[in-house]
């Protein structure tokens, strides 16, 4: 029997304490959905739960990728979909703002076959050092619909692509049509959306970022650069890792690093507002004040069905 309560939201909008707040509530067990707590490098500066949080609920699915794997979100919802068959009919709450990796529970991703690990080594490795407008003359030579459709600029992208066609010997978009099953069927979750007031949200963004370097995120980035981990995989590209990065080779003073940071965070939840206002219209848009009470409430409303998780 199986209940779930999806919460996303914009960075720093109080997801992870509403989401907290309820599992203690209900019994429920907390999955992650956030693209960049997944990776154990980085529990400061991607606002992963403490340990002291993690001991008042079970967690799952925080702080258990390397960084120096590429973790996409077809693999999450694999992970997800096991995730779910050990947790059983215990209630569970998927919290985090990756929109993708709602998409992957309530729709389905394209069916994209896995990427070998060696090939994705192999395509790394003669990428490293070369400039991105370059890679992707290489797509449009070996795929150019796929490479007509995405910036020169947009390294992860482009090498996805590469992988992609190395491996199953077909161009990236002939792949989008197809669509493996949701992971939690219609009927068993309802959504969430906190939505703070947009002023204040920036307020919380900044004040959050300077309690991160006060914690020791500076330490953790350190920590990560000397890791040597390739610039494109998605943890060198936390919101903080380039600017922090920077100003620890001598390029930027850590107040000009925290402040790119915090204006590329607000920036990002900008973008998360207007993707969900038009990728998420099943989810109801509250207060974060409101979030535990109208959480328990949907979930509590929701008719367990047996069997709600299924993954392809």
């Amino acid at each position: 029997m199986r209940r779930a309560l999806l919460i996303a939201g914009p960075t720093a909008s109080g997801k992870s304490a509403a989401a907290l707040a309820l599992a203690e509530r209900l019994g429920a067990t907390i999955v992650n959905a956030d693209s960049m707590q997944v990776y154990k490098d980085l529990r400061i500066l991607t606002a992963r739960p403490t340990p002291d949080e993690e001991r008042l609920a079970p967690h799952r699915l925080f702080g258990s990728v390397d960084g120096a794997v590429n973790f996409s979100a077809g693999r999450w919802a694999r992970a997800a979909g096991e995730a779910l068959a050990d947790i059983g009919e215990r209630p569970v709450i998927f919290v985090g703002g990756t929109g993708l990796y709602f998409r992957a529970l309530i729709e389905g991703l394209s069916d994209i076959p896995p990427v070998p690990e060696a090939v994705r080594a192999e395509i790394r490795n003669k990428a490293e050092g070369r400039p991105t407008p370059e890679l992707h003359d290489e797509l449009a030579t070996r795929d150019p619909e796929t490479a007509a459709r995405l910036n020169p600029s947009d390294r992860q992208r482009i090498l996805r692509a590469l992988e992609v066609m190395a491996s199953a010997g077909r161009p990236f978009v002939s792949f989008l049509g197809a669509r493996a099953a949701p992971v939690l069927a219609p009927g068993t979750w309802a959504g969430l959306y906190l939505a703070p007031d947009r002023a204040e949200l920036g307020q919380r963004i900044d004040a959050r970022f300077d309690v991160m370097l006060a914690q020791g995120a500076l330490d953790e980035v350190a920590a990560l650069a000397e890791r040597r981990l390739d610039p494109a995989l998605p943890v060198m590209r936390a919101h903080g890792v380039p600017h922090l990065i920077a100003h620890l080779e001598g390029r930027l003073t850590l107040d000009e690093a925290a402040a790119r940071s915090k204006l590329d965070t607000r920036h990002y939840a900008k973008r998360q507002f207007t993707w969900a206002r038009h990728q998420l219209s099943g989810f109801r848009w509250v207060a974060p004040e409101e979030a535990a009470d109208e959480g328990a409430r949907v979930l509590q409303a929701l008719r367990p069905v047996c069997g709600g998780s299924r993954l392809k």
